[in-house]
């Protein structure tokens, strides 16, 4: 009787598990996005934006991976850093930080810029939390002298915190107004597959050093 009890037991509880009565089980690792439009998928379904495209392509490249989007549309690098806390709770393994195309494209001094991605830096540093640091370009409009300001903040903080830089986050889309929306600058669906596809070696080796990818 005991053993028939025990099995009853596994029976009951394997089949709330199915029924999405019990919790799922938590992925290995948690990653956060952490960005501005670009990241939260503008005018995209949830599914299509970049950490659910991301997620999914690391899954099926073998990795137990949950990728939080913790993108809000029209934020500054400043806005970024003023939720950095709320936004990248406790247990978090590793941030893919995209942040400074709104700065750029709202004329922001780059040394602001590059101030408050200093301070974002710094402070999960101090966490204890790896990044992963995706590049930003000027808009050409901005001219030749900001532009030469702007572009060289991501490889200077990358170097100065030794984290994995990923030149731009939007290669392979800006040229390309079949991978953009009509506003010409946020990228659609298969836009956000082909910067899946470019930054996944990328991210795979930022992965590599975390604990607990399998």
């Amino acid at each position: 009787m005991k053993f028939k009890a025990v099995w009853l037991h596994v029976i009951v509880i394997a089949g709330l598990a199915v029924a999405g009565i019990l919790p799922a089980q938590a992925k290995s690792l948690q990653i956060v996005g952490l960005g501005d439009s670009l990241m939260a998928g503008y005018q995209l379904p949830p599914s299509k934006s970049y950490p659910a495209q991301l997620e999914a392509a690391l899954e099926e490249r073998g990795h137990d991976v949950e990728v939080l989007n913790a993108g809000v549309s029209g934020d500054t690098t400043a806005a970024g850093l003023a939720r950095l806390d709320w936004s990248v709770l406790s247990g978090t393994d590793g941030v893919i930080l995209e942040l400074g195309a709104n700065d750029a494209l709202r004329g922001i001094s780059p040394e602001q810029t590059e101030k408050n991605l200093d301070a974002m830096l710094a402070r999960l540093k101090e966490r204890k939390i790896p990044v992963l640091l995706m590049g930003m370009m000027a808009p050409p409009n901005m001219g030749g002298d900001y532009a030469e300001k702007f572009n060289g903040i991501y490889p200077r903080l990358a170097e100065k915190y030794g984290v994995p830089l990923y030149p731009f986050f939007l290669d392979g889309v800006v040229t390309h107004p079949d991978l953009q929306l009509q506003d010409g600058m946020h990228p659609n669906d298969r836009g956000v597959s082909v910067m899946v596809d470019r930054s996944l070696p990328a991210v795979e080796a930022f992965l590599k050093g975390l604990p607990g990818d399998g």
